[in-house]
């Protein structure tokens, strides 16, 4: 009796001590398990594994969730059974059995979820690391590359650092993320996120089948996550890593179809929306049709590439942009036909297409332009201007990108476009004809010998307008005196280029020169000295009330010269001195009361 009372307690003590060690390790065994209230915690503290239920829910699942950030909001990032959840927990145990694999069962031992392997181990166990991933492996073995299975292969809405979305060539498994149905139903929603083959890598969501935005080329890093992009005959995918790893970042596909990256901001106990997309009507799919480019910043933000026009104008003008546009000038694979540069743009959707890993661009150019299905090419690696990609047929989902945006050649009919030099750059080509090295460096002393003669010739233009605005400024002037204008050569050789011997007068306003014109007339200049304080407006005043005292006892005013600050009055001379000199006795040959 006292044996049997013993085994008793061994037995009861022993199966507390699993569960003891199973609410505080990182490892579910063969003879460790989880029932509901109990939790499986990763290495570090940053994730946690158990059963929860979503807000507002009464329903059970097996979910992995930020253990770190739990007092203030439970953030779940991975669920097991999201198609078929428990409604009765009492008899629910998560265990791993041999010969390898993670199940949950339910009431009456039903088998509700589980993993899945084709090897088998002799000491199998579950692991939760501190990335997030949860692990199915052979205890003693530690190598990645051996595990059975893995939660990372199985995503749910929520992509984790180290996580890869994409394909496996080799055993044909996609990784992707498909939404919840609603915030509290981790049932899979409407829209999921691929890294699509098509047959260059290209990241999408879908609605059901439908794409509904496609995701720009991810280049580039910043102070928070890198980015590594792959592609080879092995895999395809896409992944992040987190350059701080005390940040909590993590990307997640909402149930409304947003691909958003979120960081955790310890000072507002909240997640903090990094990115998101869509963002704006351009991210839309295919919005403005065949050749129409998305301009946020346009109105209308749908607009026809340089040298095409809308396919349907009535339409286009109603705001229905589905028909695209097409080009002004058909094209024809059996003429004459150049390839035009767009820039900045977002490259088209890349399902038609095909790439080349190694073609310089000037290859890439040669092989489009000998392929008549071609119709434009592209740099596939931005940085190093190495690769192709060609497209074969109408291009589509295109977006102005400015300086993010990269750069693509359109084949269009050389008519109309040759020597073009706007917004876009023309390259001549012509069918079935490799141009070569020389070729090209020949052509490019053409542009160069062609842009050298414009200039010149805009700079001769540029002359020739200011001379002929000053031109008409000074007749301006000259029609409001209502004088002659006389050459000022005719007034240098008539004052003997104002020598000292003609000189018969001055004053503060300047000199007064005696002059005789080719026809034998005699006249008196009136030098406006160029220290004098009086302006045009002022010299304008003097000769229009001059002009008007006309008197057969005054002298009479001939003309005037105006250049620049040069200023001269022609007077008529008067060999018998002026009028005054006889009324007040003056000595003076010529005094004028013009200043």
């Amino acid at each position: 009796m006292e044996a049997s009372i013993f085994l008793l307690f061994f037995l009861l003590s022993f199966y507390s001590n699993i569960h003891n060690i199973s609410a505080t390790s990182d490892v579910i065994t063969t003879n460790q398990y989880i029932i509901d209230g109990e939790t499986v915690v990763s290495s570090g503290g940053t994730f946690e594994l158990g059963f929860f239920s979503p807000s507002g829910s009464s329903k059970r699942y097996i979910g992995i969730w930020y253990k770190q950030i739990l007092l203030h909001v439970q953030t779940v990032v991975w669920v097991a059974n999201r198609e078929k959840p428990l409604t009765n927990t009492s008899s629910a145990v998560l265990k791993v059995i041999k010969p390898g694999i993670l199940v949950l069962y339910g009431d009456k031992n039903e088998s509700i979820w589980s993993t899945n392997t084709s090897r088998s181990v002799q000491n199998p166990v579950a692991v939760l690391l501190d990335s997030g991933n949860l692990v199915v492996k052979d205890a003693d073995d530690e190598n990645p590359e051996n595990f059975l299975w893995q939660s990372f292969s199985f995503p749910t809405d929520t992509q984790l650092p180290g996580m890869k979305l994409g394909k496996n060539f080799q055993t044909g498994h996609e990784a992707y993320l498909s939404t919840w149905k609603n915030d509290n139903d981790p049932t899979p929603g409407d829209f999921t996120l691929h890294v699509e083959v098509a047959p260059y890598p290209q990241g999408v969501i879908k609605r059901g089948s439908s794409v509904s935005t496609r995701v720009a080329q991810r280049v580039g890093n910043n102070n928070i996550y890198k980015i590594q992009s792959v592609f080879n005959k092995e895999e395809v995918y896409y992944s992040f890593s987190l350059i701080n790893s005390s940040v909590l970042s993590r990307l997640v596909l909402t149930s409304n179809g947003y691909e958003q990256r979120l960081t955790w901001v310890d000072q507002t106990k909240s997640w903090n929306i990094y990115v998101s997309l869509p963002s704006n009507i351009c991210d839309t799919y295919n919005i403005c049709g065949a050749y129409g480019s998305c301009d946020v910043y346009a109105y209308p933000v749908c607009q026809c590439l340089d040298k095409f026009v809308p396919k349907n104008p009535q339409q286009w003008e109603k705001g229905d942009w589905s028909e695209g546009c097409v080009r002004k000038t058909p094209l024809d694979c059996n003429k004459e036909h150049v390839f035009v540069k767009y820039s900045g743009i977002k490259l088209p959707y890349s399902k038609y297409s095909q790439y080349n890993k190694t073609m310089t661009l000037d290859r890439c150019r040669d092989a489009c332009s000998r392929n008549c299905s071609c119709t434009v090419y592209s740099s596939l690696i931005i940085s190093s201007g190495k690769g192709c990609l060609f497209w074969f047929g109408e291009l589509i989902d295109i977006k102005k990108l400015s300086d993010r945006g990269q750069d693509i050649y359109i084949k269009m009919d050389s008519s109309g476009l040759v020597n073009v030099q706007s917004r876009f750059e023309v390259d001549d080509r012509k069918k079935l004809v490799v141009v070569s090295d020389t070729g090209l460096k020949r052509k490019k002393g053409e542009i160069l010998a062609v842009s050298f003669s414009l200039l010149m010739a805009m700079i001769l233009l540029g002359l020739i307008l200011l001379l002929h605005t000053r031109k008409k400024k000074m007749k301006l002037k000259n029609k409001e005196f209502e004088l002659p204008l006389f050459q000022f050569s005719t007034i240098t050789r008539a004052t003997n280029n104002f020598s000292v011997e003609n000189k018969i007068g001055e004053g503060g306003y300047g000199h007064v020169y005696k002059g005789l014109l080719e026809d034998g007339q005699e006249i008196a200049v009136k030098r406006l000295s160029r220290t004098s304080m009086q302006g045009f407006d002022e010299f304008k005043n003097e000769v229009i009330y001059i002009a008007k005292l006309q008197h057969r006892n005054l002298v009479r005013l001939l003309g005037c010269f105006i250049q620049g600050e040069e200023k001269m009055l022609i007077y008529e001379y008067m060999p018998n001195k002026s009028l005054n000199s006889y009324i007040f006795g003056l000595d003076s040959y010529l005094i004028y009361k013009l200043k």
